[in-house]
């Protein structure tokens, strides 16, 4: 298995760039993205930390403003959502990785040395631990019941696995060309459609996954 990699690819000068917006935006669409994608995505856990300290800063501030200055109700507020939208997007991954836990495990000790993980360190240890105690879990409770025959957990075909085929709604943020939606078959010829930005489309999740994972669509 590869060792665990920073999952974004941002340079020095890139984090000197981005504004605490710019990653509040970039967090937000993370979210979104992970929110009605049916399969785990690649953990944005560098923006995570950056917004954590923002909130720290911001927090900070408050402290030093007088009592009774109406910009305390402000950015609280602000701080509320922000602590939302953090903690409902590890949560929705969490909730995958339980569900998909096999699954995930399986691809992380799989990927090439060139492949990004889509754990950061934290969940990959978790899942690994959650993993161990289900299986634990199941022997003790059920399985030692069970006929000899019946005994083995065949995790290949036991597992549940994300249905990469269920439909999504997106956005197009840059435009592509020759997008195959639809393979060749001995009933229908391969389907290709190009997507302009701005468009929305509703179309199955499978074709258009990688341009998930690379920015050139967000899911809405």
């Amino acid at each position: 298995m590869a060792d665990q990699d920073n999952n974004d690819d941002y340079d020095s000068e890139e984090e000197v760039e981005m504004t605490a917006a710019d990653v509040l935006e970039k967090l937000e669409e993370a979210w979104l993205n992970e929110k009605f994608a049916p399969d785990l995505l690649e953990s944005k856990s560098e923006l995570v930390e950056c917004m954590l300290e923002q909130i720290q800063q911001m927090e900070e501030n408050l402290q030093r403003c007088k009592k009774g200055d109406f910009r305390i109700i402000i950015h609280r507020m602000e701080i509320d959502r922000i602590k939302y939208i953090i903690s409902s997007y590890l949560r929705i991954r969490l909730e995958k990785i339980e569900k998909y836990v096999h699954r995930i495990l399986d691809e992380e000790f799989n990927r090439g040395d060139d492949t990004v993980s889509k754990l950061s360190n934290e969940e990959f240890v978790f899942a690994k631990e959650y993993a161990e105690n289900l299986e634990s879990h199941l022997k003790t409770v059920a399985m030692k019941h069970m006929p000899p025959n019946l005994q083995n957990l065949d995790k290949e075909k036991t597992a549940p696995r994300p249905n990469l085929d269920s439909y999504i709604f997106f956005k197009v943020n840059e435009d592509q060309e020759g997008v195959l939606v639809e393979e060749e078959t001995d009933e229908h010829e391969n389907e290709v459609i190009n997507l302009e930005k701005s468009a929305q489309h509703i179309m199955r999740y499978r074709p258009v996954a990688s341009l998930v994972e690379t920015g050139k669509i967000s899911l809405i």
